[in-house]
């Protein structure tokens, strides 16, 4: 298993030397240019060649490449051309809002699904089981800024209005301070991620119940509730696993929409105003680290499959 980690690990450096690779290039395919949209549309050309030197926008692309994955190493993400500060200054908060955010919303999201995905693993064919497939399938479907509008619709604007539309906490104060104004968004990404991991562990539970080992536990005379947590939900776990890596970190990107949605002060809403600014370098590092998060998160869902299936543990 440490040989597998450590080759996962490799492959995963790999992955992210080819995202740099990407990252860089689409910024600079995007369109405008960074220094004439800092100093306005009136800017002489001798001041925008200027400033294209101080931000290093001159050098070739090549050597701005390895001098940017070389700051990446450093702990030095560059310096946000629209603040005039270090990006990892600019995003320390955004970042641990986000955390926040996305904590709040995985703490809940993934027991839910894996209790939902139990329970109507076990009532097959009955009303509940149908109901929660439907409701799963209905909810699966929709946008998350579907979703929001929704939520936005009946709890803040509309039919009940307990509850704050968008972010409003004061400067210098946490988000986490105002809790209220965490529920909307933090219940739009639930109702996003469960019912994939939900369909996932109720196709995985209902394929483990009735496999062979599982049949002979029983036949053995084996308690319903110790064939249930010993003998089917470990085969099951590493399936579920990897559909939960998947849906948290579509977390970490579709964080954007719903950020953007709710107004909320985290690196989605961070990274369209950099866009809207032409700020390179802090885009080059929220898209690095969303790919970061993925692949750790990944690695991590693997790591638990095998741990959990104790036929991957024992194998040669």
């Amino acid at each position: 298993m440490t040989k597998m980690i450590f080759k996962r690990l490799g492959i995963s450096v790999f992955i992210l030397l080819a995202v740099s690779i990407v990252v860089f290039v689409a910024t600079l395919l995007l369109p405008g240019d960074p220094a004439r949209a800092i100093l306005g549309q009136q800017a002489t050309p001798e001041r925008i060649a200027a400033l294209n030197a101080q931000m290093g926008l001159d050098e070739p692309p090549v050597q701005r490449y390895f001098g940017w994955l070389a700051g990446l190493f450093t702990g030095d993400l560059g310096t946000s051309v629209s603040t005039g500060g270090a990006v990892t200054e600019l995003l320390g908060e955004t970042v641990v809002n986000s955390l926040v955010l996305l904590a709040a919303a995985a703490i809940i999201a993934v027991p839910a699904g894996i209790l939902l995905g139990i329970y109507s693993a076990f009532h097959r064919a009955t009303k509940r089981e149908t109901g929660i497939t439907w409701l799963s399938l209905i909810l699966a479907a929709m946008p998350e800024f579907v979703v929001g509008i929704a939520l936005i619709t009946l709890f803040a604007t509309g039919v009940f209005r307990i509850l704050p539309a968008v972010t409003m906490a004061p400067p210098g104060t946490r988000v986490w301070e105002y809790p209220l104004q965490l529920i909307l968004p933090a219940l739009t990404l639930v109702i996003v991620v469960t019912p994939y991991i939900v369909r996932m562990t109720r196709a995985t539970m209902i394929e483990a119940l009735g496999s062979g080992h599982v049949e002979m536990a029983r036949l053995k005379g084996v308690p319903e509730r110790q064939v249930t947590l010993r003998h089917a939900l470990p085969h099951a776990i590493g399936p579920v696993a990897q559909v939960i890596a998947i849906q948290l970190a579509w977390l970490v990107g579709g964080v954007v929409v719903v950020e953007y949605l709710f107004r909320y002060p985290g690196v989605g809403q961070a990274l369209i105003d950099a866009v809207n600014n032409r700020d390179v370098q802090v885009v080059q590092a929220i898209s690095l680290l969303v790919a970061v998060v993925y692949v750790i998160v990944n690695l991590l869902a693997d790591v638990v499959g095998i741990l959990a299936n104790p036929r991957l543990r024992s194998a040669k």
